[in-house]
This record gives structure tokens, sequence and C-alpha cells, in this order.
């Protein structure tokens, strides 16, 4: 009986070793992030920068009462579509 279990564990974490060994080398091959150098990474940030104060002066020109009036007359005409 005790022998069953002892090969049961022994199973067990061969199969676990067996699995911990696929997930690093598929880790390794695919890695979740990626090494921009400095020339592409300041060019990013610039980017991300022009967006950020584009979207910035679009908020501040947003009429929200105008928005809920458009908001409100698609719904009543998808409404009346029906």
């Amino acid at each position: 009986m005790d022998n069953v279990i002892l090969y049961g564990v022994v199973v067990i974490l061969i199969v676990l070793n067996i699995v911990l060994t696929m997930l690093y080398f598929s880790a390794k091959n695919n890695p979740y992030y990626v090494v921009y150098d400095e020339e592409t990474k300041n060019a990013l940030k610039r980017r991300v920068t022009s967006l950020k104060e584009d979207l910035e002066s679009e908020l501040v020109d947003f009429d929200i009462e105008e928005w809920e009036r458009t908001l409100e007359e698609s719904i009543d005409e998808e409404v009346r579509n029906l």
C-alpha cells in the first residue's frame, strides 16, 4: 500500500516537472515584454504625450449636454425604427 502511494507521488512530481519545464521554455521563447532601444522609446513617449495633449484639448471642447441630446435623439430614432 505504501509503495502505491509513493509511486503515485513520484508520477505526479514527474508530470509537474514536465509541465513546469514546458512553461519555462514557452515563456523563454515568447516573452511578454518588448525591449526597445532609446530612440524608439523616446519616439513612443513623444507620441503618447502628443496623443494625451490632443485628447485633453478635445475634452475641453466636449459639450456633454449636446452629446446627451444627440444620444437621446439617436435612441428615439432607433425605437421608432423598431
